[in-house]
């Protein structure tokens, strides 16, 4: 309705520009003569070839039609002049002038009128194909999301199932809960690996889950603490973006250490970021590369594939003992 209003607003405006113009060529027909002229002709032209072309393809066809519709149009809007100015006919010297005038001035409208449609439809193309591309990079950028949220480190579910082995025989009854442990974790860690968003809240009470299991076969040599206010907890935060720090900071910070150590995870909002850090007493950085491995790895990716250059994690040494991994999210 909007375009539609738009186009006929265009050809009044025009057809009046045409009247004035007209005038100060020929003010002897006055104003209202030439209004009245262009109005009929204007409108005549733009009705019925807008209802010609709509029902035709661009090509050759269009232009073939347009050659037979804009004089009939003209021929239609000087007659409808004749009849409302009540002046002249077609037997009149000046029909022939006002047929003259009507197809110069229709012809320009008409040849801007294609062109601009033209151009009008060559921008939705183009809009239709940037949409399509965006559509097509975000179903690539969500596979790619799935298959990195979708990626459990080995290493724990082999140890852990390597340990409900060992505890069959002489411990069943913990090798048992052990398994209950198993089997809720990977219940709800499968759920979120297939979701698109959680809340750290959500990930904490996950990482609970999992610090349990790691507590049957770790015994005292782990432990853990979580500091991390409500307000934090309730922020909305990617799944599976922080086990496998967690489970960095376990494999090369907690195992190899005599006497084991401490985990302590903290979060806090700054500004218009979250800051979420995994703390570890363990024997820290080594300097080897591979630290981390594909788990770290999996994060960086999953960084820069949600966030770009916003998402930063990091990883150091402490000052004293152990090691720190630090996320820095955009709220």
């Amino acid at each position: 309705m909007k375009k539609i209003w738009v186009s006929l607003l265009s050809t009044f405006a025009y057809c009046t520009a045409i009247a004035g113009l007209l005038t100060l060529l020929l003010p002897r027909d006055g104003f209202f003569h030439n209004f009245v002229f262009s109005q009929c002709i204007g409108f005549s032209i733009a009705l019925i070839n807008s209802l010609a072309l709509s029902r035709m393809q661009s090509g050759i066809k269009r232009w073939i039609a347009l050659c037979v519709t804009l004089p009939a149009s003209i021929v239609v809007g000087v007659t409808l002049a004749f009849w409302f100015t009540n002046s002249g006919g077609w037997g009149d010297p000046g029909a022939i002038k006002a047929l003259l005038i009507g197809l110069f001035f229709g012809i320009i409208a008409s040849i801007t009128y294609v062109l601009f449609e033209r151009t009008e439809r060559l921008a939705l193309e183009i809009k239709q194909r940037q949409l399509s591309q965006i559509e097509s990079a975000k179903r690539e950028m969500e596979a790619q999301l799935k298959m990195l949220q979708a990626q459990i480190e080995p290493h724990f579910l082999f140890n852990t199932l390597a340990n409900v082995s060992s505890l069959i025989d002489h411990d069943p009854l913990l090798s048992k809960k052990l398994l209950e442990r198993l089997n809720d974790w990977l219940r709800v860690a499968l759920v979120r690996a297939r979701s698109d968003q959680t809340t750290l809240g959500d990930e904490l009470d996950m990482l609970e889950n999992y610090l349990q299991i790691l507590k049957i076969r770790f015994g005292e040599r782990l432990r853990w603490t979580m500091d991390v206010p409500e307000d934090a907890r309730g922020l909305a935060f990617p799944p599976m973006l922080l086990q496998p720090l967690v489970e960095n900071a376990v494999r090369h910070g907690i195992e190899p250490k005599i006497g084991g150590g401490e985990i302590v995870i903290r979060a806090v909002i700054n500004n218009a970021s979250l800051h979420v850090e995994v703390n570890d007493s363990g024997v820290g950085l080594s300097g080897n590369d591979d630290v981390g491995g594909a788990g770290l790895a999996n994060v960086h990716a999953r960084l820069a594939t949600l966030f770009g250059e916003a998402g930063k994690l990091s990883l150091e040494n402490n000052a004293n003992v152990g090691a720190t991994a630090r996320l820095e999210l955009p709220r």
